[in-house]
């Protein structure tokens, strides 16, 4: 499966209602897959793939499970608890500064959590969205309580918006859209919540 296809079915899956969405969408048509070239390739640990074989995953999770990506825990931050909480995560960034694909417009990546994980409260100064691909999550916004996240439900992270995530007996996998300032520069990672 070819990261081109991917960028393609990515474009189904967002929505014209939000900006960040329309901008996600205009970044993978412009895409150039010019100097493109298939670095190392690393698996998924097998509780993704099964979550991604489910009957409610979305149907570019086929997709996403035959190409060939490199798999790795983010490193969006050099904070030691940050990245101790990062080691039951995959990520793989495909559109961004740090891209597949090159990108000063938006990061677009493909991100998942194993089960019984957490990913502490953060902060950041670009505007984001998550969008459910398989499995299970819950997501917390500023203040609110955790929320359930299933496939092809959204979370929206407004600029500077503190915001944290979990899995409990189900791993999950989504694609995120960063916009605005990508840097990060100001990312802040604060633990994990107390409540």
């Amino acid at each position: 499966m070819s990261l081109e296809n991917i960028f393609r079915e990515l474009q189904s899956i967002f929505s014209d209602q939000l900006e960040i969405e329309r901008k996600a969408i205009e970044a993978l048509q412009n895409a150039s897959f010019q100097d493109y070239k298939p670095d190392k390739h690393t698996s998924l640990p097998k509780e993704f793939a099964n979550v991604m074989q489910e009957e409610q995953a979305h149907e570019i999770c086929k997709s996403i499970l035959k190409a060939k990506l490199d798999w790795c825990p983010p490193k969006t931050s050099t904070d030691r608890q940050y990245i101790e909480h990062s080691k039951r995560k995959a990520h793989v960034e495909i559109l961004g500064p740090n891209g597949l694909i090159k990108s000063d417009m938006v990061r677009i990546g493909l991100y998942g959590m194993l089960s019984q994980s957490e990913y502490g409260i953060r902060t950041h100064p670009a505007e984001e969205i998550y969008i459910a691909l398989a499995g299970v999550s819950y997501w917390k916004r500023g203040n609110e309580k955790y929320k359930m996240l299933l496939p092809g439900e959204r979370s929206y992270h407004p600029s500077l918006m503190p915001h944290s995530s979990k899995t409990e007996n189900k791993a999950f996998m989504s694609v995120y859209v960063w916009s605005g300032n990508l840097s990060t520069d100001d990312y802040l990672y604060k633990g994990l919540p107390i409540d």
